[in-house]
Protein backbone atom coordinates (compact mmCIF):
# COMPACT_ATOMS: atom_id res chain seq x y z
CA UNK A 1 0.00 0.00 0.00
CA UNK A 2 1.42 3.39 -0.93
CA UNK A 3 1.87 6.33 1.42
CA UNK A 4 -0.87 8.22 -0.44
CA UNK A 5 -3.56 5.60 -0.09
CA UNK A 6 -2.72 5.17 3.59
CA UNK A 7 -3.33 8.85 4.45
CA UNK A 8 -6.28 9.84 2.26
CA UNK A 9 -8.37 10.63 5.35
CA UNK A 10 -5.62 12.71 7.00
CA UNK A 11 -5.24 16.45 6.42
CA UNK A 12 -3.10 19.21 7.83
CA UNK A 13 -5.92 19.82 10.31
CA UNK A 14 -5.73 16.28 11.71
CA UNK A 15 -4.51 15.96 15.32
CA UNK A 16 -1.13 14.27 15.80
CA UNK A 17 -2.40 11.10 17.60
CA UNK A 18 -4.79 10.22 14.76
CA UNK A 19 -1.99 10.47 12.20
CA UNK A 20 0.26 8.25 14.32
CA UNK A 21 -2.26 5.41 14.07
CA UNK A 22 -2.27 5.64 10.27
CA UNK A 23 1.52 5.71 10.21
CA UNK A 24 1.56 2.45 12.15
CA UNK A 25 -0.63 0.85 9.45
CA UNK A 26 1.77 2.18 6.82
CA UNK A 27 4.83 0.68 8.57
CA UNK A 28 3.08 -2.68 8.79
CA UNK A 29 2.27 -2.49 5.09
CA UNK A 30 5.96 -1.94 4.43
CA UNK A 31 6.81 -5.15 6.34
CA UNK A 32 8.94 -3.28 8.84
CA UNK A 33 10.26 -5.24 11.79
CA UNK A 34 7.82 -5.50 14.75
CA UNK A 35 10.62 -4.18 16.97
CA UNK A 36 11.11 -1.15 14.72
CA UNK A 37 7.39 -0.42 14.67
CA UNK A 38 7.15 -0.75 18.46
CA UNK A 39 10.05 1.67 18.95
CA UNK A 40 8.68 4.16 16.40
CA UNK A 41 5.22 4.15 17.99
CA UNK A 42 6.71 4.73 21.45
CA UNK A 43 8.73 7.66 20.10
CA UNK A 44 5.73 9.22 18.37
CA UNK A 45 3.45 8.80 21.37
CA UNK A 46 6.01 10.74 23.40
CA UNK A 47 5.98 13.44 20.70
CA UNK A 48 2.17 13.61 20.78
CA UNK A 49 2.11 13.83 24.58
CA UNK A 50 4.39 16.87 24.48
CA UNK A 51 2.00 18.97 22.40
CA UNK A 52 -1.53 20.08 23.36
CA UNK A 53 -4.14 17.46 22.41
CA UNK A 54 -5.65 19.72 19.74
CA UNK A 55 -2.33 20.55 18.04
CA UNK A 56 -2.74 19.71 14.36
CA UNK A 57 -0.12 18.39 11.97
CA UNK A 58 -0.04 21.61 9.99
CA UNK A 59 0.59 23.68 13.12
CA UNK A 60 3.84 21.91 13.99
CA UNK A 61 6.93 23.94 13.07
CA UNK A 62 10.65 23.20 12.93
CA UNK A 63 11.11 25.41 15.99
CA UNK A 64 8.50 23.32 17.84
CA UNK A 65 10.37 20.12 17.09
CA UNK A 66 13.74 21.56 18.10
CA UNK A 67 12.18 22.73 21.38
CA UNK A 68 10.71 19.26 21.90
CA UNK A 69 14.09 17.56 21.47
CA UNK A 70 15.76 20.09 23.77
CA UNK A 71 13.09 19.36 26.40
CA UNK A 72 13.47 15.64 25.98
CA UNK A 73 17.25 15.77 26.32
CA UNK A 74 17.68 18.35 29.08
CA UNK A 75 14.39 19.24 30.76
CA UNK A 76 12.20 16.14 30.88
CA UNK A 77 13.95 14.70 33.93
CA UNK A 78 14.22 11.23 32.38
CA UNK A 79 17.64 10.05 31.11
CA UNK A 80 17.89 10.05 27.32
CA UNK A 81 21.04 8.50 25.88
CA UNK A 82 22.58 9.87 22.65
CA UNK A 83 21.50 6.67 20.88
CA UNK A 84 17.88 7.04 22.02
CA UNK A 85 17.82 10.72 21.09
CA UNK A 86 19.18 9.95 17.63
CA UNK A 87 16.53 7.26 17.11
CA UNK A 88 13.72 9.57 18.19
CA UNK A 89 14.90 12.25 15.78
CA UNK A 90 15.03 9.63 13.02
CA UNK A 91 11.49 8.51 13.88
CA UNK A 92 10.16 12.07 13.80
CA UNK A 93 11.87 12.82 10.51
CA UNK A 94 10.50 9.63 8.99
CA UNK A 95 6.97 10.42 10.20
CA UNK A 96 6.84 13.96 8.82
CA UNK A 97 8.61 12.97 5.60
CA UNK A 98 5.85 10.40 5.05
CA UNK A 99 3.19 13.07 5.61
CA UNK A 100 4.96 15.47 3.26
CA UNK A 101 5.45 12.94 0.44
CA UNK A 102 1.80 11.90 0.66
CA UNK A 103 0.72 15.52 0.15
CA UNK A 104 -0.78 15.90 3.61
CA UNK A 105 1.74 18.61 4.48
CA UNK A 106 3.06 21.13 1.97
CA UNK A 107 6.17 21.71 4.09
CA UNK A 108 8.10 19.12 6.09
CA UNK A 109 8.82 20.72 9.50
CA UNK A 110 11.30 17.98 10.45
CA UNK A 111 13.45 18.33 7.34
CA UNK A 112 15.73 20.95 8.90
CA UNK A 113 15.92 19.34 12.32
CA UNK A 114 19.56 18.39 12.78
CA UNK A 115 20.19 14.67 13.12
CA UNK A 116 22.36 13.86 16.13
CA UNK A 117 25.20 11.38 15.94
CA UNK A 118 24.89 8.34 18.19
CA UNK A 119 28.04 6.42 17.41
CA UNK A 120 28.54 3.93 20.21
CA UNK A 121 31.94 3.33 21.86
CA UNK A 122 34.55 1.29 20.05
CA UNK A 123 34.15 -2.46 20.61
CA UNK A 124 36.68 -4.54 22.51
CA UNK A 125 38.65 -6.97 20.35
CA UNK A 126 41.20 -9.70 20.99
CA UNK A 127 44.83 -9.23 20.09
CA UNK A 128 46.54 -11.96 18.08
CA UNK A 129 48.24 -13.25 21.25
CA UNK A 130 44.88 -13.35 23.05
CA UNK A 131 43.29 -15.23 20.15
CA UNK A 132 46.02 -17.87 20.35
CA UNK A 133 45.74 -18.09 24.14
CA UNK A 134 41.96 -18.58 23.90
CA UNK A 135 42.29 -21.24 21.21
CA UNK A 136 44.93 -23.10 23.21
CA UNK A 137 42.68 -23.03 26.27
CA UNK A 138 39.75 -24.32 24.21
CA UNK A 139 41.94 -27.01 22.66
CA UNK A 140 42.94 -28.32 26.09
CA UNK A 141 39.35 -29.45 26.62
CA UNK A 142 39.89 -31.88 23.74
CA UNK A 143 42.88 -33.42 25.52
CA UNK A 144 41.25 -34.10 28.88
CA UNK A 145 40.50 -37.59 30.21
CA UNK A 146 36.92 -36.94 29.10
CA UNK A 147 37.52 -35.12 25.79
CA UNK A 148 35.22 -32.24 24.91
CA UNK A 149 35.48 -30.70 21.45
CA UNK A 150 32.60 -28.28 22.05
CA UNK A 151 34.61 -25.24 23.32
CA UNK A 152 37.04 -25.30 20.39
CA UNK A 153 34.31 -26.01 17.84
CA UNK A 154 32.30 -23.01 19.03
CA UNK A 155 35.17 -20.55 19.50
CA UNK A 156 36.97 -21.27 16.25
CA UNK A 157 33.70 -21.10 14.30
CA UNK A 158 33.00 -17.64 15.75
CA UNK A 159 36.52 -16.35 15.10
CA UNK A 160 36.59 -17.56 11.49
CA UNK A 161 33.07 -16.59 10.38
CA UNK A 162 32.11 -13.55 12.47
CA UNK A 163 28.55 -14.79 12.95
CA UNK A 164 26.29 -13.30 15.62
CA UNK A 165 24.99 -15.20 18.64
CA UNK A 166 21.48 -15.50 17.18
CA UNK A 167 22.93 -16.81 13.91
CA UNK A 168 25.07 -19.35 15.73
CA UNK A 169 22.05 -20.60 17.66
CA UNK A 170 20.10 -20.81 14.39
CA UNK A 171 22.55 -23.18 12.69
CA UNK A 172 21.16 -26.66 12.16
CA UNK A 173 23.28 -29.69 11.40
CA UNK A 174 22.05 -29.73 7.79
CA UNK A 175 23.28 -26.15 7.32
CA UNK A 176 26.87 -27.46 7.28
CA UNK A 177 27.97 -28.65 3.84
CA UNK A 178 31.33 -30.43 3.89
CA UNK A 179 30.92 -31.71 0.32
CA UNK A 180 30.64 -28.32 -1.39
CA UNK A 181 32.97 -28.37 -4.46
CA UNK A 182 34.53 -25.02 -3.52
CA UNK A 183 35.18 -25.99 0.08
CA UNK A 184 33.11 -26.59 3.20
CA UNK A 185 30.49 -23.93 3.92
CA UNK A 186 27.85 -23.04 6.48
CA UNK A 187 24.44 -21.63 5.50
CA UNK A 188 23.26 -18.74 7.66
CA UNK A 189 19.48 -18.71 7.39
CA UNK A 190 16.60 -16.68 8.85
CA UNK A 191 13.00 -17.68 9.43
CA UNK A 192 11.56 -14.18 8.94
CA UNK A 193 11.30 -12.86 5.34
CA UNK A 194 12.28 -9.41 6.68
CA UNK A 195 15.79 -10.74 7.40
CA UNK A 196 16.28 -12.67 4.18
CA UNK A 197 18.93 -10.19 3.00
CA UNK A 198 21.13 -11.40 5.87
CA UNK A 199 21.14 -14.98 4.61
CA UNK A 200 24.47 -16.08 3.20
CA UNK A 201 26.96 -18.91 2.68
CA UNK A 202 30.22 -18.63 4.59
CA UNK A 203 33.38 -20.65 4.00
CA UNK A 204 34.57 -22.84 6.84
CA UNK A 205 38.25 -23.06 7.80
CA UNK A 206 39.77 -26.37 6.73
CA UNK A 207 41.34 -26.97 10.15
CA UNK A 208 37.94 -26.49 11.80
CA UNK A 209 36.52 -29.56 10.04
CA UNK A 210 38.37 -32.27 12.08
CA UNK A 211 37.30 -30.63 15.36
CA UNK A 212 33.73 -30.34 14.09
CA UNK A 213 33.74 -34.05 13.28
CA UNK A 214 35.04 -34.81 16.80
CA UNK A 215 32.25 -32.68 18.21
CA UNK A 216 29.58 -34.44 16.12
CA UNK A 217 30.89 -37.83 17.24
CA UNK A 218 30.76 -36.75 20.89
CA UNK A 219 27.39 -34.96 20.99
CA UNK A 220 25.54 -36.16 17.88
CA UNK A 221 23.20 -33.13 17.75
CA UNK A 222 19.91 -34.11 16.16
CA UNK A 223 18.86 -30.69 14.91
CA UNK A 224 20.45 -27.48 16.22
CA UNK A 225 24.23 -27.55 15.90
CA UNK A 226 24.58 -26.16 19.44
CA UNK A 227 21.46 -27.39 21.30
CA UNK A 228 22.00 -25.31 24.44
CA UNK A 229 20.64 -22.04 25.74
CA UNK A 230 22.35 -18.76 24.80
CA UNK A 231 23.41 -18.33 28.42
CA UNK A 232 25.03 -21.78 28.50
CA UNK A 233 27.16 -20.95 25.47
CA UNK A 234 28.08 -17.59 27.00
CA UNK A 235 29.28 -19.44 30.10
CA UNK A 236 31.33 -21.69 27.83
CA UNK A 237 33.11 -18.67 26.33
CA UNK A 238 33.60 -17.29 29.83
CA UNK A 239 35.24 -20.55 30.92
CA UNK A 240 37.61 -20.37 27.95
CA UNK A 241 38.43 -16.77 28.83
CA UNK A 242 39.22 -17.67 32.44
CA UNK A 243 41.29 -20.71 31.47
CA UNK A 244 43.27 -18.59 29.01
CA UNK A 245 43.97 -15.98 31.67
CA UNK A 246 42.37 -13.19 29.67
CA UNK A 247 41.47 -9.93 31.37
CA UNK A 248 38.76 -9.36 28.75
CA UNK A 249 35.30 -10.93 28.97
CA UNK A 250 35.18 -13.19 25.91
CA UNK A 251 31.83 -12.90 24.14
CA UNK A 252 30.08 -13.55 20.84
CA UNK A 253 30.30 -9.86 19.98
CA UNK A 254 34.02 -9.72 20.75
CA UNK A 255 34.64 -12.70 18.46
CA UNK A 256 32.61 -11.04 15.70
CA UNK A 257 34.59 -7.83 15.89
CA UNK A 258 37.90 -9.71 16.14
CA UNK A 259 37.00 -11.52 12.92
CA UNK A 260 36.02 -8.27 11.19
CA UNK A 261 39.16 -6.36 12.16
CA UNK A 262 41.28 -9.32 11.12
CA UNK A 263 39.71 -9.34 7.66
CA UNK A 264 40.07 -5.56 7.38
CA UNK A 265 43.75 -5.59 8.34
CA UNK A 266 44.39 -8.37 5.83
CA UNK A 267 43.14 -6.05 3.10
CA UNK A 268 39.88 -7.83 2.32
CA UNK A 269 37.58 -5.65 0.22
CA UNK A 270 35.28 -3.75 2.64
CA UNK A 271 32.09 -4.70 0.82
CA UNK A 272 33.10 -8.35 0.99
CA UNK A 273 33.49 -8.00 4.78
CA UNK A 274 30.06 -6.35 4.90
CA UNK A 275 28.50 -9.25 3.02
CA UNK A 276 30.25 -11.80 5.25
CA UNK A 277 28.86 -10.07 8.33
CA UNK A 278 25.38 -9.91 6.80
CA UNK A 279 24.78 -6.22 7.49
CA UNK A 280 23.04 -3.61 5.36
CA UNK A 281 24.90 -0.81 3.61
CA UNK A 282 23.43 1.68 6.09
CA UNK A 283 24.65 -0.32 9.11
CA UNK A 284 28.02 -0.79 7.42
CA UNK A 285 28.81 2.94 7.50
CA UNK A 286 29.23 2.94 11.27
CA UNK A 287 30.90 -0.47 11.33
CA UNK A 288 33.48 0.58 8.74
CA UNK A 289 34.19 3.78 10.67
CA UNK A 290 34.88 1.69 13.78
CA UNK A 291 37.14 -0.71 11.89
CA UNK A 292 39.15 2.24 10.64
CA UNK A 293 39.42 3.64 14.15
CA UNK A 294 40.42 0.26 15.56
CA UNK A 295 43.15 0.13 12.92
CA UNK A 296 44.42 3.54 13.97
CA UNK A 297 43.26 5.29 10.82
CA UNK A 298 41.79 8.75 10.76
CA UNK A 299 38.06 9.15 10.19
Amino acid sequence: MSATTTVTHITANTAIPAAIGSYEYYLNDQARSPYTIKAFMSDLRLLASYFPEDRTLGAVTTADLNTFFEWMQNERGVPCSPKTLARRITTTKSFFRWLHKSGTLLVDPAEKVVQRSATSPLPTILTEDEVQAALLAADRYRRKSKPDARPYTLLYLLLTTGIKKSECLGIHSNHIDLENPGGAIVFIRYASPVNRYKERKLPLAEDWIPVYEEYIAQYNPADALFPWSPRRLEYLLEDISNDAGLTKHLSFDMCRWTYAIGEYRRGVEPDKIRQSLGVSKIQWRELLLKLRQLSGESK
